[in-house]
């Protein structure tokens, strides 16, 4: 095949690419990730129940499944949910904003059980409630007098002290002990939990405060709070207000028993769940309700009211208390027929019973999901981030674009339409598959058009040699693509490995940058050297090619005069003072880790009405969060009082009622955006992270020494540490904080030492034999 029917062919492909590109362009959308359009993102570790011991990869699919189901009941279009590392499931739900409903739905386990009350009930005195001792009405859940068991001044603690004193039971909805945390002046920090290291992920700390106290709970006991049906906000464990009781863990049914859930009404009109039960079902509860009936007319003497012997049958929902029924052994002597199913009143709106019966119908998740990191995002702050970031990569194009034909004229002209099909092509590609667009991944997608970038100007100057050295126009096109080749691949595939190697080993916003990246770098390779080669062949004996200066190489002999091997010495000393000061300012100030890696919640709101510090900080200090960062920032697209609050100690499921609150304080908020990271997910991000970057090193090195000589390796791992210690220094000097962004950004300055290192070296191996008596 000659060149000229080889390169009509590929003119042919990058035209038939170009319509279908421009074809998908018009008729898909673009797939935004949460930080561009807004939504919430929650992130769940898993850990094992008594029916699933080990959190498999089985049970995680499962769960994702049962999460999808639920999902699609909130009527979410495209969520996005998916397996991260070992035992975490990403759940993105674009466009949502009550972030309180949607962990609700998602995460909540949905483990259910019955308790006949009255038997597994513990006393104060640590023992059974004696059955003669009379009870209170339980539907107003006021049990705390006359043998409930909740405490007075810290309801948690007392409750728990107690619970700590049961011995080891067999079985129960539970396997293992349960763990709470308080201070020394017995304030509630955390739990229940399976371990202290979950213990302090939920405190937001590496330690326990000095003279804090962990209680063990002993698997068979149980310590449930009461939900309150008259609050509109959830109560937190430590508030005075909350009820808590202590119950043997006699589970007499589960929701495995029951089938059908479906919101109904009470016959006083009052939205409930109502269910029927399996066969099982009916046989169980129909025993133990037949159970507490004869109990209660065992206790019926004369001269005392029935409602003073009445007996009780619970129902529990993920550790909280819904519901404490009474069963009349005058209507119910033997107890209920399971046939005609059951319902759960709770003080529901139409809402939470839809929402519950909902959850009950798709079944239990197979395992527990603790949220470790939750962010949501305003849409009018995506809107805003999607802007800046197309306009950088806008800007990004032009600049380069100027700088090509600046200096390489009609090459320049011939590359920078080539930057336009790559991109046209990227953009297709984008839709196409689709890939999910963030932040980082348009990061990622400037940098490939650095990439491609890069990849036109090796062949340029490749081109301009050879016809400076005497060769015709359309022979120095030929010379300088096959000699520029090699160098082009070779960077390529080392920059293909490492956005492979982020991709499989990071986490979070650094994969969407490494697919991005490597992507990218495939498409470039062809805009940049397939693409670019046929044009420039074909129009190479064009009459405006004749001239050197259409090259921009009509300036003959120009080269750098500055001796930079003989000045080494100066180079080092400089490089060495930077790193002795970035150094310093590392151990002195120290790095400034934002939330993705040290945990803990920031919140950015615009507030109706404008507030004083001093009204905002009663407001945190409600919530418990007395440690809080307040800073005003100017952002008009937000409005006018837009603040930032940061903070260690507000837990995620505390946002909804931090909001519920400003709201009510100060005349509602616009533009309300957070991020909640725990512990364990900052320190996943960053492990991963580090991992990641290293075994890039690693797998560059090894490249290098195949491809060239083992000692090449050396100077470019030295090399990009330097650069990476010296902006990282940089960011300790001046105090920026690091996030993931950074990262990205960090990652960035890899590549693109890499890439031209790659270049150079190609230039060194093409001299050794061809100046065999030189030094090396």
């Amino acid at each position: 095949m000659t060149d000229r029917r080889r390169n009509g062919l590929i003119l042919l492909l990058v035209v038939g690419l170009l319509a279908g590109s421009l074809a998908v362009i018009a008729s898909k959308p673009t797939k935004l990730g949460l930080d561009l359009k807004g939504g919430v993102e929650l992130v769940y570790q898993g850990s094992p129940t008594p029916q699933v011991p080990v959190v498999t990869q089985d049970a995680l699919d499962r769960s994702v499944d049962i999460i999808r189901e639920r999902v699609d009941q909130l009527g979410v279009a495209e969520p996005e949910i998916q397996r991260s590392g070992n035992n975490q499931i990403t759940v993105g739900l674009p466009a949502v904003q009550n972030i309180e409903r949607a962990r609700q739905q998602v995460g909540t386990p949905a483990q259910l059980y019955f308790y006949d009350w009255e038997k597994n009930l513990i006393g104060t005195d640590g023992k059974l409630v004696a059955p003669q001792l009379p009870a209170q009405d339980p539907a107003a859940v006021a049990l705390s007098q006359n043998g409930g068991n909740a405490a007075q001044g810290q309801p948690i603690y007392d409750a728990v002290r107690l619970a700590s004193r049961q011995p080891v039971r067999p079985g129960g909805s539970r396997r293992g002990p349960a763990l709470y945390a308080f201070t020394r002046d017995h304030t509630y920090l955390a739990g229940p939990e399976t371990s202290q290291r979950d213990l302090l992920s939920a405190i937001g700390r590496n330690a326990l405060p000095a003279g804090a106290e962990v209680i063990r709970v002993p698997q068979g006991t149980v310590v449930l709070q009461a939900v309150d049906a008259s609050s509109k906000e959830i109560i937190r464990p430590s508030d005075p207000a909350a009820r808590f009781y202590v119950l043997r863990d006699d589970v007499a049914l589960t929701g495995a028993d029951i089938k059908d859930p479906t919101q109904g009404f009470t016959q006083a009109n009052l939205p409930d769940v109502e269910f029927r039960f399996s066969n099982r079902g009916k046989k169980e509860f129909q025993t133990v309700t037949k159970e507490i009936a004869q109990r209660g007319q065992s206790l019926a003497l004369p001269g005392v009211a029935d409602a003073n012997v009445l007996q009780h049958f619970a129902v529990a929902l993920d550790g909280k208390l819904v519901s404490v029924a009474s069963i009349d052994f005058r209507q119910l002597p033997d107890g209920i027929d399971g046939s005609n199913g059951a319902d759960i009143e709770g003080g529901f709106t139409i809402q939470s019973a839809q929402d519950l019966a909902n959850l009950l119908k798709l079944g239990a998740l197979p395992i527990n999901l603790k949220l470790i990191s939750q962010s949501q995002v305003s849409a009018t702050l995506g809107q805003q981030a999607l802007n800046q970031g197309l306009l950088a990569g806008l800007v990004g194009l032009g600049i380069v674009a100027l700088f090509l034909i600046t200096f390489y004229r009609v090459l320049g002209v011939i590359a920078t339409g080539a930057l336009v099909i790559y991109a046209l092509y990227f953009f297709a590609l984008i839709r196409l598959i689709p890939i999910t667009m963030t932040l980082p991944g348009i990061a990622g997608l400037i940098l490939t058009i650095g990439v491609a970038a890069d990849a036109n100007i090796v062949i340029f100057e490749r081109v301009k040699e050879e016809v400076r050295a005497g060769r015709a126009i359309p022979a120095a096109i030929a010379a300088g693509y096959r000699k520029g080749l090699t160098a082009i691949i070779d960077a390529n595939v080392v920059t293909v490995m490492v956005a492979f190697i982020l991709f499989i080993l990071a986490t979070s916003d650094v994969k969407g940058f490494a697919f991005t990246l490597g992507i990218g770098t495939l498409v470039s390779l062809f805009t940049a050297v397939m693409a670019t080669q046929a044009i420039l062949s074909t129009v190479g004996r064009s009459s405006w090619m004749t001239k050197r200066s259409a090259l921009g190489a009509h300036i003959a002999g120009r080269r750098w005069t500055f001796d930079f091997m003989g000045r080494s010495r100066w180079f080092f000393l400089i490089s060495g003072i930077i790193l002795l000061i970035g150094a310093l300012a590392i151990g002195g100030k120290g790095i400034n880790f934002g939330i993705d890696f040290t945990s803990g919640t920031r919140i950015t709101t615009n507030i109706v009405h404008p507030g004083t510090d001093a009204q905002l900080r009663d407001v945190l200090n409600s919530v418990g969060a007395s440690d809080a960062k307040l800073q005003h920032v100017t952002n008009k697209q937000l409005g006018p009082h837009v603040v930032q609050i940061s903070t260690e100690k507000l837990q995620p499921n505390s946002v909804s009622t931090l909001r519920n609150r400003l709201d009510a304080r100060f005349g509602g908020t616009t533009s309300f955006t957070s991020e909640s990271v725990g512990p364990t997910f900052g320190r996943t991000v960053a492990n991963s992270a580090i991992i990641a970057i290293i075994a890039s090193l690693l797998v560059i090195s090894a490249y290098i020494a195949l491809r060239f000589k083992w000692k090449f390796a050396v100077p470019v791992l030295i090399a990009l540490m330097h650069d990476l210690l010296i902006t990282t220094g940089v960011y300790a000097l001046t105090g920026r904080e690091v996030t993931t962004s950074t990262v990205a950004a960090l990652l960035t300055i890899l590549g693109f030492p890499l890439y031209d290192t790659i270049i150079v070296f190609d230039r060194i191996r093409e001299n050794m034999p061809r100046m065999p008596r030189a030094a090396f």
